[in-house]
């Protein structure tokens, strides 16, 4: 008969789902469109000896506590400049007193790293410990993130071991657009011509952008794909085929679309073709209130300020929106001023 005190055997890993000592936890990073994800659990310190006392230094420790810990790379990336597939790893550590090896090995899927085997690594880099404020849990965390790197950080008692992984923001985007636009997203004006901008943005492949341009022209012709493609054809040096280009845009083009095309060019730091933009649109719409902020504009630019003030005073007596209006009294003050309000 079973005693109703009996004791079980304790073991290193429960049968049944109970409360873990070092809990689980995920922590995750974007760098452009690669995702990386880490899967690990949080050992405590408790006071104990941890660098060369429960970590010894010079063996393969599993960088966590329980199962693997797991990094994910969503594309190809690159790890302290050393190239890696994407995929799932099992990340491991190797401590030492005055360099760490960082392991990822094809096997995610082993309790710590008891079974590790060299013969599976994908990848072994050689990081400088930091010291850092003291964590009591194990704690991994994203830095100095941009828009194609960040620094991992594995951080516990008062030691930082970090990372840097980077990606091909570029190579992985331009992939990433082939692929969606085989897909139903292809059928819409929006999606050639947000992948032609990200092209001319970015100064790549303009070629493909300039297909993308004109995959959007034959579903809907509109201003911001014909004047997109102009800008595309001036770029691969086809001024001619540009300026025809950009003719039949602004004749299509509404006083908005013209005026804010302007402003969008002066974002660019484009002050020339910015002020060209501002007399066509004064030209072709003299009567309207963005044809009269064009007027200013250019007055403003030519250091005419009084002319600049008089064309913002009868934009003021216009309806317009609130926010506008607070804008118009915001660039009044500013010619009041003597000061550019294209600055």
């Amino acid at each position: 008969m079973a005693l109703a005190g009996a004791c079980f055997a304790v073991r290193a890993q429960s049968i049944v789902t109970l409360p873990e000592a070092s809990q689980r936890a995920v922590v995750g990073q974007r760098i452009g469109l690669t995702g990386i994800d880490i899967v690990y659990h949080r050992p405590l310190a408790g006071g104990r000896k941890i660098w060369g006392g429960i970590v010894p230094y010079g063996q393969v420790w599993r960088a966590g506590a329980n199962e693997n810990t797991t990094i994910e790379f969503s594309t190809p990336v690159t790890v302290e400049g050393q190239p890696l597939a994407k995929g799932i790893y099992g990340l491991h550590m190797m401590p030492g007193t005055d360099s760490w090896t960082v392991i990822f090995s094809k096997n995610s899927s082993s309790w710590g790293s008891f079974t590790y085997n060299q013969a599976e690594d994908a990848l072994r880099v050689t990081v400088k410990p930091q010291p850092a404020e003291m964590h009591e849990a194990l704690t991994y965390d994203f830095d100095q993130v941009k828009p194609d790197s960040a620094v991992v950080k594995m951080q516990w008692e008062k030691l930082a071991v970090p990372f840097t992984v980077a990606a091909n923001e570029t190579e992985v985007t331009l992939a990433s657009l082939r692929e969606e636009l085989r897909g139903g997203k292809q059928y819409a004006w929006e999606s050639g011509a947000e992948a032609a901008q990200y092209c001319l943005v970015h100064k790549v492949a303009l070629e493909e952008g300039l297909g993308w341009a004109n995959k959007s022209i034959a579903i809907e012709e509109r201003f911001e794909n014909l004047i997109l493609k102009a800008d595309l054809l001036k770029a691969l040096n086809k001024d001619t085929e540009s300026a025809s280009v950009r003719d039949k845009a602004m004749k299509a083009a509404t006083v908005t679309q013209i005026y804010f095309y302007g402003r969008s060019l002066q974002a660019e730091k484009k002050d020339a073709e910015a002020m060209e933009i501002f007399k066509l649109t004064f030209k072709r719409f003299p009567d309207h209130w963005l044809g009269h902020m064009a007027a200013a504009r250019l007055a403003s630019a030519a250091g005419d300020y009084a002319t600049a003030l008089k064309e913002v005073k009868i934009v003021q007596g216009e309806d317009l929106p609130e926010v506008q209006k607070a804008n118009l009294v915001n660039l009044a003050r500013r010619l009041e001023n003597k000061e550019d309000i294209n600055r």
